[in-house]
């Protein structure tokens, strides 16, 4: 994991914005191809918050089998069906596949959308076994562009969830966006909402050292904001770190 800033302390300035409609923050141009200011946003969490130790997981494969069972729900119900995976033995590719799809449905029934999920992680190990003659190891010496695009392609995988898996697991320099990310970056008058997954991660991936250790720290740290300050309702700004880059107090923050 990155343990020191990149730079030694943040700025207070950000990009300039307008108000738009009922007091909300806009830009009044597209976002921007990168965002120098990304670096300082970073250093003022770590400084906070420190390291993270983001993604949980004991093994590489835990790690793809949990970004598949988050899809849609929390963290918590998505352990707690690794927890029943990890006790019925079928964490690894092999023990999956050949497991009875009934069964595995309901051991992961906690995580929700669990007939589907379970449809995806089957389609996971078969790609494996497929693709990767079943070798994790294998499968993460591809390319980055290229296994991304082979991640893609399998069922029930999108943007997030490869890019959590080529991060987390495989150690590949690709940046993850989520609804956090999303929600910050909006709230500070960098984006307008409507950019696509790409253009976010663009953002992020051309305004950094490419580095995956540092994608996996600043993620985990946006996770740790959006989840405890950067709420949707009722967001903490005046106790958040970003507080600084912020051009105002959001409406209803405390």
């Amino acid at each position: 994991m990155s343990t020191s800033p990149i730079f030694p302390a943040p700025p207070s300035a950000t990009a300039p914005i307008r108000q738009s409609g009922r007091g909300r923050q806009s830009r009044a141009t597209p976002a921007p191809a990168s965002l120098p200011v990304l670096p300082q946003y970073y250093d003022a969490l770590f400084q906070a918050h420190g390291e993270q130790q983001w993604w949980p997981g004991q093994t590489p494969f835990e790690v793809i089998v949990g970004a598949i069972l988050v899809q849609n729900t929390n963290w918590q119900n998505a352990a707690r069906a690794i927890a029943n995976l990890h006790r019925a033995k079928l964490l690894t590719p092999s023990a999956l596949e050949k497991a009875p799809q009934v069964k595995l449905t309901r051991l992961i029934r906690s995580s929700g959308y669990f007939r589907q999920k379970a449809r995806k992680l089957k389609a996971f190990v078969n790609f494996l076994r497929t693709e990767h003659r079943g070798s994790l190891a294998g499968m993460f010496r591809t390319p980055t562009a290229k296994l991304r695009m082979q991640l893609l392609g399998v069922h029930g995988i999108g943007p997030e969830t490869a890019d959590s898996i080529l991060l987390y697991a495989g150690n590949h320099p690709v940046f993850v966006v989520d609804a956090y990310t999303r929600r910050i970056l909006q709230r500070h008058g960098h984006t307008t909402g409507k950019e696509s997954y790409e253009e976010i991660r663009g953002l992020f991936e051309k305004s950094l050292p490419n580095d995956p250790q540092l994608f996996n720290e600043f993620h985990a740290l946006i996770v740790n904001t959006g989840k405890n300050f950067c709420r949707a309702r009722a967001p903490l700004c005046s106790q958040c770190s970003l507080r600084l880059f912020l051009p105002q107090p959001v409406e209803g923050s405390q």
